[in-house]
């Protein structure tokens, strides 16, 4: 699930699809958007199990453990498909 809590609490799911044509556990249903040039931050915590939060191409990579809440920041500088 996202939430953009600066965006009168919009909240999504998205799922990986599971289609031959297209890269292989890469393609989701719901894509995240990100502004460009404005400091990010993601709060990435977990309810059940370890999970992992990434998006490889912008150098971005957290572990989501149950009972702590992982702060990273990041600024994009360019606009494209991550």
């Amino acid at each position: 699930s996202y939430e953009y809590s600066e965006l009168k609490n919009l909240m999504f799911d998205s799922f990986m699809i599971n289609d031959s044509n297209q890269f292989r556990l890469l393609e989701v249903d719901n894509r995240l958007i990100l502004p460009n040039k404005i400091n990010l931050r993601f709060l990435i915590n977990s309810m059940d199990v370890i999970h992992s939060f990434a998006i490889p191409s912008l150098g971005i990579k957290v572990d989501a453990i149950p009972g702590r809440i992982n702060q990273i920041n990041s600024l994009i500088y360019r606009s494209g498909l991550y």
